[in-house]
């Protein structure tokens, strides 16, 4: 919200066939020239990227993604691969990957769904069912239960307020339904929580928890971890993060993709390329203020090889 910065944004002396040649030439003969891939992949746009993968096949009759894969391995492959797809094929591609085979990793779908806006949403909820021929809602519907399944399928229907207005008696009516339906009580009313977190603006939500704060003389945050607990309450903190300030909850995932034992990749892949082009100059600003340590030097202390090359390209 605001004014947010990208890192990428469309290279000015674009030229697709001649990076189409670079391309060709690094993936060619022995070892493959991954400077020349990088250099060019973290300096084009999302669309220029795109008309390089079609510029590809209709010169050389071969699929970019097909060459690159064969011609990298491991986390490097995958931010490649990552850098190739639009944000939203992108995002719809996570999604089902959080969902397929045993088990579901629901911090995926958590992140995705509480973090997009109206339009981001229905944009994904299509591409998922142009690439699986599979429908996004039932799927969620089938691996989720539940007050989780519940939030999650409101998300879906993409329905918040995504003005800047601030209706004062809406939000000491909603503070004090959420007083009431949480801690006020025995028992938590979910249903009332859900409503309110996925329905209001962003605006209009920070307005809410300053009132909440008051009457309950505590952080929504906190009523939400004593009323809560698992996705249901990651759900909940997330959509509070994110109405709070979006960039700073980016900002937070990727220190969690970044601290402890081993680094979560996927995470710092999809936040890194995903947020490239809206806001992550100003995600970088949130995480030095934050951890007093520049996004790029934790970066660059805890990734290795081309994969670190192309994060801190693309973080410029």
């Amino acid at each position: 919200m605001g004014n947010v910065q990208p890192t990428i944004v469309a290279y000015p002396d674009f030229d697709v066939l001649a990076d189409i040649k670079a391309i060709r030439k690094a993936c060619k003969g022995l070892g493959t020239d991954e400077e020349a891939i990088i250099n060019i992949l973290a300096n084009r746009s999302c669309p220029q990227r795109l008309e390089i993968k079609q510029a590809y096949f209709d010169k050389y009759d071969d699929e970019l993604v097909e060459v690159l894969k064969k011609e990298l391995s491991g986390s490097f492959e995958k931010v490649v691969i990552a850098l190739l797809d639009s944000p939203t094929v992108f995002d719809a591609k996570e999604l089902r990957k959080a969902m397929k085979g045993a088990g579901t990793d629901e911090d995926i779908l958590v992140e995705i769904l509480c973090s997009r806006s109206n339009e981001e949403i229905c944009a994904v909820k299509q591409a998922y069912n142009e690439l699986f021929e599979r429908d996004l809602e039932e799927d969620i519907a089938g691996d989720t239960s539940g007050d989780v399944r519940n939030l999650l399928l409101t998300l879906l229907q993409a329905q918040r307020d995504e003005g800047f207005e601030v209706d004062e008696e809406q939000a000491e009516a909603d503070a004090t339904e959420l007083f009431e339906a949480g801690e006020g009580r025995f028992g938590t009313d979910e249903s009332v929580f859900t409503t309110i977190l996925v329905k209001r603006n962003y605006m209009q939500l920070q307005a809410t928890f300053k009132i909440y704060e008051q009457l309950a003389d505590s952080d929504i945050k906190d009523a939400i971890k004593n009323e809560a607990s698992g996705t249901l309450q990651k759900c909940y903190i997330t959509i509070v993060r994110c109405a709070k300030n979006l960039q700073l909850y980016f900002a937070r995932r990727l220190k969690h993709g970044i601290k402890g034992i081993g680094t979560d990749e996927d995470t710092l892949i999809r936040i890194i390329v995903g947020r490239a082009e809206i806001d992550l100059e100003t995600i970088k600003d949130m995480y030095s203020e934050k951890y007093d340590v520049p996004l790029k030097e934790a970066v660059s202390s805890e990734c290795g090889g081309d994969f670190k090359r192309m994060l801190l390209a693309i973080l410029h």
